[in-house]
């Protein structure tokens, strides 16, 4: 799976994700912080799933119409427990990624929104 990593969700969650040997690009390689909508334009045009901490994606996706191609949100997720929980939503919500849809994980929850 192809995945964008912003900077604030840690590079540490990224090498994991290349130890698994998926195709991880972070925004924190790309120079300075392009702002919210460019990093999610940029993730759609190379067909990455946006992981961040962000809240603010939800607002460009749902309200402003942005294009993605799936959103993956760790608002409150320590960084200790991010690995851990990447590895719960790869075993159990990959399809979801692929499909475009976004996942928030709260704690220890994991929420799938439907995108249509």
């Amino acid at each position: 799976m192809k995945f964008l990593v912003d900077r604030c969700a840690g590079h540490r969650l990224a090498e994991w994700l290349r130890e698994k040997e998926h195709d991880v690009v972070e925004s924190r390689d790309l120079g300075p912080d392009p702002g919210d909508e460019q990093l999610l334009d940029l993730a759609h045009s190379q067909g990455r799933v946006l992981i961040t901490i962000d809240t603010d994606f939800g607002r460009l996706i749902y309200r402003d119409h942005q294009k993605q191609s799936g959103l993956i949100r760790l608002p409150d997720v320590p960084a200790a427990v991010r690995i851990q929980m990447m590895e719960q939503i790869l075993l159990r919500h990959a399809s979801d990624l692929t499909d475009g849809n976004i996942i928030t994980v709260r704690g220890y929850r994991i929420r799938i929104s439907r995108m249509l």
